[in-house]
């Protein structure tokens, strides 16, 4: 393919599946479903290019940023106070998922030796980062469920992907015995958290000092890149030392000056959206790439293998998920006490909630060709259609029911009431220590302040105190909308008037572009300081 046709290829990649994402979000549609299924039925196309996910892209500029901005985005406080479950499921569930597969797929398929079957079933073993968090946010999950899903899916790649190089090494002939894997295993988790760990502070430093908003985030868009490249050089996982810097960034965030924070949200969210747009929509594209890949191997036959699979995966957390939720507060009755059993619900949804992903494609098509003795690699091409089925099975059978499955067994949802009326509260006691620093400063004489910009600044923080307590009251009989909404809408109508008029004066040739620039981004910044949708 030519450089013109790459770009082309790329751009409609690109185009096609943020216009389908954009879509799925003025549905309502779940945008991971919604692009795997376009996917794939626009790769019978005529005319539609090849698109082949390449582990040597995904994996060390896909990967990364995608980690990166789940970790920003994740609560360190909540993933350390749910550590156990995040660690049975991430590290537990993904070794006892890599041994179901790997024994099932060698006792059903004739000929698959015991090494290659692990292989597949270390590839499919994680669920994906994105899928089930995306998923488990839209349809209202408990907070605490959606905090170990995506605690689970920013640890479970290292687990799989050290997993794989294991049973890889093993599979193409290397004399690695399962001992050694342990301890390259050991040695892959301790070395990406302990990269991680050493990175994490002088990169804190450096976005803390660089005083140019554009360096910080040109600095925070090469974090993920660096942290995963540096682990990988001496052979640690790289997914734990972009995740380990991540958390930390994201939980010391307060410390980076607001102009920062507010380009680098905007930055990572644009990021985001375009590549699990993309890679979701990449996944659906593999079909007629794994199709020419099986070869002579039976269509019916490898489907038949794919459905155990499939079943294989599901069935498997469901057996680890039930025990590892119930089985330890049996066993300590401290533990039961200070941690309550959740309803079997619950532990239902965690375990249906397993869909896999990019990561799992993108690990499968980096089985070498070859084994170290130059054989070829023990059905390599129908690994490729059992991971490309167990991905599309999990993510269709369980993606589009999860939701049905969370109103049938009738979850509670999040108390909105109640995580309203601690942001008041939270409010409320930020407003008293901000009047009595008010009335500090104003003391002083160097601060003195005529009195109609003084009550300006008391005015500013009472609406600001109140705003949160006003969500928690009346509505308007008429819009509907709370006493906070009326005031959020009536202030961008003036703004957007105050907007016109400075458009017009520029139109008029009564101030130039600059000014016109500058006035509209005070506009901006006011109507973003009172923008608080409701979420």
């Amino acid at each position: 393919m030519g450089t013109e046709s790459l770009g082309g290829a790329v751009l409609l990649l690109v185009a096609g599946s943020a216009a389908v994402a954009g879509l799925a979000r003025r549905t309502g549609v779940s945008a991971p479903l919604l692009l795997v299924t376009v996917g794939l039925a626009a790769s019978f196309v005529p005319g539609v290019p090849a698109y082949t996910l390449d582990p040597h892209w995904v994996l060390p500029f896909v990967l990364p940023p995608l980690l990166h901005t789940a970790a920003l985005d994740s609560s360190y406080l909540g993933l350390r106070a749910n550590l156990r479950p995040v660690a049975l499921l991430s590290v537990g569930y993904v070794l006892f998922a890599t041994a179901a597969v790997g024994l099932v797929a060698h006792a059903i398929v004739p000929g698959l030796p015991l090494a290659a079957a692990m292989v597949l079933g270390a590839v499919v073993a994680p669920p994906d980062a994105v899928a089930a968090t995306a998923i488990a946010r839209k349809v209202g999950l408990p907070a605490r469920t959606v905090t170990i899903l995506q605690g689970e899916s920013l640890v479970n790649d290292a687990t799989a992907i050290t997993a794989y190089r294991v049973a890889l090494a093993a599979a193409v002939g290397e004399g690695i015995g399962w001992l050694q894997g342990v301890g390259d295993f050991l040695l892959a988790a301790v070395g990406g958290t302990l990269v991680g760990l050493v990175l994490m502070v002088p990169l804190h430093w450096l976005r803390t000092r660089l005083r140019e908003p554009l360096l910080q985030n040109t600095t925070s868009l090469l974090i993920p890149f660096v942290a995963y490249a540096a682990a990988e050089r001496v052979g640690a996982s790289g997914v734990l030392a972009v995740v380990v810097v991540g958390l930390y960034l994201g939980h010391h965030s307060s410390q980076v000056d607001f102009a920062t924070r507010l380009q680098e949200a905007a930055v990572w969210k644009m990021v985001a959206f375009v590549l699990e747009s993309v890679v979701f929509a990449l996944i659906g594209l593999q079909l007629p790439v794994v199709l020419r890949g099986l070869g002579g191997t039976g269509v019916t036959g490898a489907l038949g293998f794919a459905a155990v699979l499939v079943a294989t995966l599901i069935g498997s957390r469901f057996v680890w998920v039930f025990p590892a939720t119930y089985l330890p507060r049996r066993l300590s009755a401290r533990r039961a006490r200070r941690d309550p059993a959740p309803p079997w619900t619950q532990a239902f949804v965690t375990s249906w909630a397993g869909m896999r992903g990019v990561v799992s494609l993108a690990v499968a098509f980096s089985i070498p060709l070859t084994t170290r003795s130059g054989a070829p690699f023990p059905g390599r091409d129908l690994l490729l259609f059992l991971a490309f089925c167990c991905v599309i099975g999990t993510l269709v059978l369980q993606g589009f029911t999860l939701p049905w499955v969370v109103r049938a067994l009738r979850l509670p949802p999040r108390d909105v009431q109640r995580e309203t009326l601690i942001e008041a509260q939270a409010q409320n006691e930020a407003s008293r220590a901000a009047e009595e620093r008010l009335a500090e400063l104003l003391s002083a004489p160097e601060n003195a302040l005529p009195a109609p910009l003084a009550d300006r600044l008391r005015a500013v923080l009472a609406r600001r105190r109140n705003a949160v307590w006003e969500r928690l009251g009346a509505v308007n009989a008429l819009t509907g909308e709370s006493a906070d909404a009326t005031y959020r809408r009536l202030s961008g109508e003036m703004i957007a008037a105050e907007r016109e008029v400075f458009v017009g004066l520029r139109d008029r040739r009564v101030i130039d572009d600059e000014m016109l620039r500058t006035l509209l981004r005070r506009l901006d910044l006011e109507e973003a300081a009172g923008d608080h949708p409701e979420e």
